[in-house]
């Protein structure tokens, strides 16, 4: 098990195994969250603590911050939008070496096709 956490400890989020990918976005938010984006099914992960949340968009997710320190944490998707299924957590929480091994995806998020560049 693995566990990641805010800044201030007061958000934990636990996954079993490690990224082997993530995901860089260009959007409007992404590229101001500076956010790496680790893609897990929603029973697969395990968020404890307090956060907030910012609709956005396509209003199709929620992405959620820790309430005291403001470390965007995850999203999560909104019920009957047909993405249930998976959720996004930001995997520069997780401790540094997680990381080394995981390929870094370029995501295309600010034009309409939402494509990734490193294809």
């Amino acid at each position: 098990m693995l566990e990641g956490s805010c800044h201030c400890g007061a958000v934990k989020i636990e996954v079993a195994n490690a990224p082997t990918e993530v995901t860089s976005c260009n959007c409007s938010i992404c590229r101001r969250l500076g956010t790496l984006w680790a893609y897990y099914p929603t029973g697969d992960v395990k968020i404890t603590g307090a956060t907030a949340t910012y609709r956005w968009g396509d209003k199709t997710i929620d992405f959620h911050h820790c309430a005291s320190c403001g470390c965007t944490t995850h999203w999560s998707p909104l019920p009957n939008r047909g993405n249930e299924d998976r959720m996004g957590i930001n995997s520069r929480l997780l401790p540094p070496g997680v990381l080394a091994g995981a390929r870094v995806r370029r995501l295309d998020g600010a034009s309409d096709d939402w494509k990734y560049l490193d294809d």
